[in-house]
């Protein structure tokens, strides 16, 4: 019945009209992630990734960088409130995306610019194809370098770090280049809507640090 209503409309609206819609109706935005073909070696990095338990509290080596992070999770949490309204769930939803984004050595902008596009900040957000959370993870990545517990994709923790360990391992297969590591998350490789569309995205998440202080 949906995909009925979703085909009446792209004749009506058009696919520009159309992607607003399902924004607005609940529909997330994933594509098709492939199953990769991957080496033991990044299999075996990518389950370690996975399996680490360590909570996602982030540790400073100074003062500096508590700072610069405090400075950071106020300008995210301000621009975060009408999406996320709950002061608590807020809160833990930036301290895992900071976390896990460093963890994997992404900008934490880039990993909120793509969960703008891949879910547009909804936990339980399903794509049309499967695709689960924040990050709009496949289901079948829990088998190749998870317990298999399909369930866990809609933890915000678990969710994050699957999306942020793939999209790093994505940029490393392709050399660097983010533009087509983009376009492996989202089963697009080549096609330049998404790619374009995350990095537009990145644009509302980017922090320029206000204040340097001094780590005597």
């Amino acid at each position: 019945m949906a995909r009925r209503l979703i085909a009446r409309a792209a004749a009506r609206l058009g696919p520009v009209l159309l992607a607003a819609a399902l924004l607005s109706s609940g529909a997330a935005q994933a594509g098709n992630q492939k199953e990769e073909l991957l080496g033991d070696a990044v299999r075996l990095a990518l389950e370690h990734a996975i399996r680490d338990g360590r909570p996602p509290k982030p540790v400073f080596r100074d003062e500096v960088a508590r700072v610069r992070y405090q400075q950071w999770f106020d300008a995210m949490s301000a621009r975060l409130k009408r999406r996320l309204p709950d002061d608590q769930t807020r809160t833990e939803f930036l301290e895992s995306a900071w976390y896990e984004a460093t963890r994997a050595g992404l900008d934490p902008g880039l990993v909120l610019g793509l969960i703008q596009v891949e879910s547009a900040y909804r936990k339980y957000a399903v794509s049309m194809v499967g695709a689960r959370g924040y990050m709009q993870v496949m289901p079948f990545w829990t088998k190749v370098i998870g317990d298999s517990n399909r369930r866990a994709l809609f933890d915000m923790q678990t969710n994050l770090r699957y999306g942020c360990s793939i999209l790093r391992m994505y940029i490393d297969m392709e050399g660097g280049n983010l533009y087509l590591a983009l376009g492996r998350y989202n089963g697009s490789r080549g096609k330049p809507e998404y790619p374009n569309a995350v990095l537009a995205a990145w644009k509302n998440w980017e922090f320029k640090q206000d204040v340097m202080v001094s780590s005597r």
